[in-house]
């Protein structure tokens, strides 16, 4: 089983335009409303994949019924600390050219005892996982440090995986993580500094290792994506496909991951298995995850060198 913990859901409205023109009229030609949270979207993709995922976190009682109802439809299963208020809503606008412009809300805001209670939910229930998933910004408010408390309150037995950055990414690294999972924007973000050539990019995940992360996958987007454990490094080119939308894509190269890291796969088989997934999700519009189809059929075209 996979444990995933959403620290932030939100209720995504992802909308489709010619084109963005700020302080202008802009025509909606399409919009979706997707009930999502990065470790919500990672759950799913779980499910997706024929795997079993329990989703935890925070959730919040105005309009968490959604999404209930949304992982109800997926098959996955639930048990969330529950708060007062509103989950955030995101705005997603995407132009014909595929260019994704992002305005996301502020968490909502949570009491110490339900911080308290998550860490023993978390506690209790990666007892059984194989794999814990902590992903995404925190609520308001809440200091960057939790998630060192997070991932010290995870059953050791359990692997663990991180898909955040900056303070929060360092605070993991100290209680110890398997795998990071940046992309390479979340990457230079968190060091400060730009990464112009492979060369650099493998260095920069060499400073995430030697702060305290196993491995380090990471995201070149159509590029494809980087695994390094400081030992060997491996590298997968993605393949052309059709992009609709890149929402949910790195959530997608999560839980492909997580899914082969609990069967045990050796590094080239969690980084084609990530980059097949990533690529999969591109290919829907508005959608947080992918078809299982189509993730086995990229999967088939791809191949991983060691670099």
């Amino acid at each position: 089983m996979i444990l995933t913990v959403c620290m932030s859901p939100s209720v995504d409205v992802t909308i489709e335009l010619d084109s963005l023109n700020v302080g202008k009229v802009n025509v909606v030609k399409s919009k979706t409303l997707s009930f999502t949270g990065k470790a919500l979207n990672v759950a799913i993709g779980v499910a997706r994949l024929g795997g079993e995922a329990l989703a935890t976190g925070f959730m919040y009682n105005e309009n968490g019924q959604m999404f209930i109802d949304a992982l109800d439809r997926e098959g996955v299963k639930f048990a969330f600390v529950w708060n007062s208020g509103r989950v955030r809503e995101n705005y997603k606008c995407i132009d014909k050219r595929s260019m994704l412009t992002e305005i996301n809300d502020i968490g909502g805001h949570v009491e110490s005892e339900k911080l308290v209670e998550l860490l023993h939910m978390i506690q209790t229930s990666s007892s059984s996982a194989n794999v814990t998933v902590i992903s995404g910004s925190l609520p308001r408010g809440v200091d960057d440090g939790y998630y060192r408390d997070l991932f010290r309150s995870v059953d050791p037995k359990s692997l663990r995986i991180v898909d955040t950055e900056g303070d929060r990414l360092f605070a993991a690294l100290e209680a110890g993580v398997d795998l990071v999972k940046p992309n390479l924007e979340e990457l230079e973000n968190t060091l400060g500094k730009k990464l112009k050539n492979r060369t650099e990019m493998i260095a920069g995940c060499r400073e995430l290792l030697d702060r305290g992360a196993k491995n380090v996958l990471l995201s070149l987007g159509k590029d494809g994506a980087i695994l390094t454990n400081g030992t060997k490094n491996y590298y997968c080119k993605s393949i052309n496909v059709a992009v609709n939308s890149t929402v949910g894509a790195g959530d997608a190269m999560v839980a492909a991951a997580a899914n082969m890291m609990q069967q045990g796969a050796d590094l080239p088989d969690i980084l084609r298995a990530g980059v097949a997934a990533g690529t999969a999700a591109v290919t829907t519009f508005g959608t947080i995850s992918f078809t299982r189809d189509k993730y086995e059929e990229i999967r088939s075209n791809l191949k991983v060198t060691e670099i």
